[in-house]
């Protein structure tokens, strides 16, 4: 139930903006396009600022492998596995 009052607050949110700025509502669909990259994006401002606080370090590869697939909708990269590993699973065979 709190999710759903959440995303209604938000709403509410968004509407005044919306009503401020004159776009009416519901938006043309580019702008309503527009608008929900923007929420993507901006959803994924969070994770850095959490993992910066934690004192771990977030360079391009953690970005590209956590962020960027929720942005795109398009899978994350493929773990490759490492030569130690290689390894260990060609000696079980």
């Amino acid at each position: 139930m709190k999710l759903y009052l959440v995303s209604l607050g938000v709403g509410v949110l968004v509407g005044i903006i919306y009503g401020g700025l004159g776009v009416r509502s519901p938006a043309p669909p580019v702008v309503a396009l527009i608008g929900l990259l923007g929420m993507l994006i901006g959803e994924q401002v969070v994770p850095p600022v959490k993992r910066l606080l934690a004192g771990e370090p977030v360079n391009l590869v953690w970005f590209h492998r956590e962020c960027i697939p929720k942005i795109t909708g398009l899978p994350g990269p493929v773990a490759q596995p490492t030569k130690e590993a290689a390894k260990s699973d060609s000696r079980k065979a």
